[in-house]
This record gives structure tokens, sequence and C-alpha cells, in this order.
């Protein structure tokens, strides 16, 4: 069970880079899959990326792929996301969350010990 607390987001030009962490307490982290989400205003929320907690397997929406890179330090209990090349379109608020099973209708992770997020803006 983990609390989670993001920070990094902030306001970028086309093209530009930034760097988020999710900071996490509590026990267990390294023993979860964790990833990054975002909702943008009147879109439902979408998956960016996610990160394995032992292998540290990595997977990337196609929208963000070569664009971003997930990584975790077990140690620090922080994940984090690189941002580079960053478009309009990335706009969002950014969560990091906990993955704490699978659906059984779907297949596909479902995520908990959601964060508040972090406020992503990029200006044309």
């Amino acid at each position: 069970q983990l609390q989670l607390v993001e920070s990094g987001g902030g306001l970028v030009q086309e093209g530009g880079s930034l760097s988020l962490s999710c900071a996490a307490s509590g026990r267990g982290f390294s023993s979860y899959a964790m990833g990054w989400l975002r909702q943008a205003p009147g879109k439902e929320r979408e998956f960016v990326a996610r990160i394995s907690g032992l292998d540290e397997i990595t997977d990337y929406a196609e929208s963000v792929k070569g664009r971003f890179t997930i990584a975790r330090d077990n140690a620090r209990n922080t994940l984090y996301l690189q941002m580079n090349n960053l478009k309009p379109e990335d706009t969002a608020v950014y969560f990091c969350a906990a993955e704490v099973s699978r659906s059984t209708l779907t297949d596909q992770p479902v995520y908990d010990y959601w964060g508040q997020g972090t406020q992503v803006t990029v200006s044309s």
C-alpha cells in the first residue's frame, strides 16, 4: 500500500523537455509495476508508460514512444518520466500509480494509489 506524490510538471515550449518524479511512501514499492498515465481536459485518462517492479521491463504508448523514458529507483522509492520533444498534445495532468492487478475482463493493468497529479502544459 503506497502513497504517491507527483512533481516536476510545468509550462514548456513545444520541443522542450520536462522530468517528472513520483515519490512513493509505504511498503512494497519495488514489488509493484508502476505506470504513468495522463488526462487532458475533455478526454479520457490514457496510458503513457509502464515499468515492471523487479525486472524493470518497460512499455510505452505509441504516441510517446521514442520521446519519453520511464525509469525507477527502487532504493529511493521513486519513479521517473523523462519527456523530450514535447508536443502540445502532451498537455495533460500526469499521474503515477501502482499496478495492483489485471482486469479479468480486458487483461489490462488495474492501477491504484493515485497521486494528485502534476500539470504539464506544452505551448506552441
